[in-house]
């Protein structure tokens, strides 16, 4: 009888410990968050991870305090690490946050958005429609956080665009636990109307009708409990 051959994450897999593996594996993570592939409550043990992975669970552990410093993991003493499930209080004050921000910045992004700036959010705002169109909720989600990302880079404020990406990685995260599922909780032109009111350098009305955009998505959210889940990551992670 033959017996069964150990996987090459018991120990350190073929790609090692190191700093560019680390910066991978914590985009995989990220990225499967903001996908909604690993759902708000869901548990990330260290050893399936480092399994999954093939790294050591200490460089695990260090991918995982990172991604709680940024919110998206929750650490748990006894319990451990798990997607971050937040509360309809904390739903409230990241898009007061972003508010805040958000607008704030359209005066300068509407002064500075160049004709590649502005291509390069038509791209995603197309692709974000694209992924609605085929029901990818969760990519229309991901890409949906990208362009306002992109859209804060634009005002040319590294600080403040870096804190808008976070916010709109945790907005990823509420919409995932009290968004409806039909859409995004703003109409699909909103964005493509946006652009517009850039192109035209028209600062005050891209600031008014930002302010209007998140507050349709905030209005759409709501509260409903949701079961812990304990994923597949091998699943997850497939492929």
């Amino acid at each position: 009888m033959s017996q069964r051959q150990p996987r090459a994450g018991n120990g350190v897999g073929k790609n090692g410990d190191g700093a560019k593996r680390h910066e991978e594996i914590y985009h995989s993570i990220s990225t499967a968050i903001i996908e909604h592939r690993l759902k708000p409550g869901a548990r990330l043990r260290e050893d399936a991870l480092a399994d999954v992975f093939g790294v050591s669970r200490t460089g695990i552990r260090k991918i995982l305090q990172r991604l709680a410093l940024e919110q998206l993991v929750t650490l748990t003493p006894r319990r451990g690490a798990s997607v971050t499930r937040p509360t309809a209080d904390e739903a409230r004050d990241v898009f007061e946050a972003r508010q805040m921000v958000e607008c704030g910045l359209m005066h300068s992004v509407a002064q500075r958005a160049t004709a590649r700036d502005l291509s390069a959010l038509r791209d995603i705002a197309q692709r974000e429609h694209d992924a609605l169109r085929r029901g990818e909720r969760s990519i229309a989600i991901k890409l949906s956080a990208e362009f306002h990302g992109r859209l804060a880079s634009i005002s040319g404020n590294t600080a403040l665009s870096d804190f808008v990406e976070g916010l709109c990685s945790r907005s990823s995260l509420i919409l995932a636990v009290y968004g409806n599922s039909g859409h995004l909780g703003c109409e699909s032109h909103d964005h493509d109307d946006l652009i517009g009111l850039l192109e035209n350098r028209q600062g005050d009305k891209a600031q008014a009708f930002m302010s209007s955009h998140l507050d349709a998505i905030e209005a759409s959210l709501s509260i409903r409990d949701e079961e812990e889940e304990s994923p597949d990551l091998y699943q997850v992670f497939s492929g």
